[in-house]
């Protein structure tokens, strides 16, 4: 498996609207992961195989192989969530954000909303919804991939709530102005 960096690279190509180095925005104390013990794990293996393939041929520039890849997964492991949340994201990447959003309903159906390719297909399909003005939509998908313990998802959430980004704006100025205080105005003689 790829190394903390490795991961945080990743997620910065795949989701660029995370925070570099907040690899799947997950909170470190939550841990999600995903039941793949229904399937056979010799076929889970190859799924995985695979999409750590398609990793690196979207990473290379070439998605149309990547695209491929992905589908190679689901088709072995048709059942399986993370290959649509892959394929998904170089579907993204082609600008393909139709599509995306079938792959992404079609991962938070197989997951039933629950680990972590359920955490990061809401984030996906959330972003997509915002991108198309679709803010209840993507509020609602924000606040259940929140509810993993995603952390983007989270700041997202705020960021949506009117009361909260007024309350964000004038605590962070607050904040700035305790840092950085204004000299008091000189005396007039």
């Amino acid at each position: 498996m790829a190394s903390l960096g490795d991961q945080a690279v990743l997620q910065a190509i795949f989701n660029p609207n995370t925070p570099f180095g907040d690899v799947l925005g997950l909170d470190p104390e939550v841990e999600l992961t995903d039941d793949d013990s229904r399937f056979d794990p010799v076929l889970v293996d190859q799924a995985k195989d695979l999409e750590l393939q398609g990793i690196s041929l979207a990473e290379s520039g070439n998605v149309d192989a990547a695209l491929e890849t992905f589908s190679q997964a689901i088709r072995i492991v048709p059942e399986r969530a993370s290959g649509y949340n892959n394929r998904a994201q170089a579907l993204r990447l082609k600008g393909d954000t139709t599509e995306a959003l079938n792959d992404l309903n079609k991962a938070v159906e197989l997951s039933g909303g629950q680990g972590r390719t359920a955490s990061q297909a809401l984030v996906q399909r959330g972003l997509i919804y915002r991108l198309n003005q679709q803010d209840q939509e993507a509020l609602q998908d924000f606040r259940q991939a929140a509810g993993l313990g995603n952390r983007f998802a989270r700041s997202q959430t705020t960021l949506m709530n009117p009361y909260a980004a007024l309350c964000n704006r004038m605590l962070t100025k607050m904040m700035a102005d305790l840092r950085n205080p204004k000299p008091p105005p000189s005396p007039s003689v």
